[in-house]
């Protein structure tokens, strides 16, 4: 009797040992599974973006060897004003910055504005000036300041000249806003709004022009900090890292822009 007690124990332990085996294999089979499922989809991605770019690296040749029919004819008048944004650590390529800047001069475009986040761009515009034989912009208010110009006028701006201008507007509407109360009137509460702001930014000479276009050069898929106040109506386009600039790929962007119709809200 005590002996097949000892059996019965025993095939129990025997049981439970083959069960537990079997549910670790199922589980290391799983976790294998799905390792493979992932590096597969992994691939597949990396795959796909890799045909990507090398449909649009020979793209971009096709349009700058003048191979494609469409991208020979292009109406640069509707880019009255561009906005090149470059991401800081880029920025210190001048020799891309000045290239570009030769390239969509020759197209046509005579008003640039250079960003980027640290103000790299600005501590050389003596350079750019120079090697792109182009006028500094006065910050003129108004239509005067997108009247053609002769030749190309650069703007340069930063982070911190978007927050200066934040702070003078502010600083300006407080001050009227003690002047009127000053005058007599109740002590009433500021009734901030887009138009005050506006004009506050005018004043104070932090307005600028608004970018028909702005393209952004660097990792980011983002404005990095352009003045938002400007680019209500600005059509924003990432064109990749500035090491990998291409001719092709920048009369593609300024095509694409100049054949969409473009619907503003009331």
């Amino acid at each position: 009797m005590v002996r097949r007690r000892k059996r019965d124990r025993f095939m129990d332990l025997r049981v439970i040992e083959t069960k537990t085996a079997f549910c670790y294999w199922i589980g290391e089979i799983g976790n294998l599974g799905l390792y493979i499922l992932w590096k597969s989809v992994h691939l597949l991605v990396s795959l796909w973006y890799m045909a990507l770019s090398v449909v649009d690296a020979l793209e971009s040749y096709f349009i700058s060897r003048g191979l494609l029919k469409k991208y020979r004819s292009l109406d640069i008048s509707k880019v009255r004003y561009l906005a090149i944004v470059v991401e800081s650590e880029e920025a210190y390529q001048t020799s891309s910055v000045n290239k570009l800047l030769q390239w969509v001069a020759a197209m046509g475009v005579k008003q640039v504005c250079l960003y980027d986040m640290e103000g790299v761009l600005k501590k050389s515009k003596d350079r750019f000036l120079q090697k792109c034989d182009a006028n500094l912009w006065k910050g003129v208010d108004g239509s005067k300041s997108l009247l053609d110009p002769s030749q190309l006028t650069l703007e340069f701006t930063s982070l911190s000249d978007g927050r200066e201008g934040v702070a003078k507007a502010a600083n300006y509407l407080f001050m009227k806003h003690l002047e009127s109360n000053d005058q007599g009137g109740d002590l009433q509460r500021p009734n901030i709004t887009e138009s005050l702001m506006d004009e506050a930014l005018r004043v104070v000479g932090s307005a600028g022009p608004d970018p028909d276009l702005l393209l952004v050069y660097g990792p980011a898929r983002c404005h990095l900090g352009f003045p938002a106040w400007r680019i209500r109506y600005t059509e924003i386009v990432h064109m990749g890292p500035l090491k990998f600039l291409k001719y092709g790929s920048l009369i593609k962007a300024l095509h694409k822009f100049t054949t969409v119709r473009q619907n503003y809200g009331k």
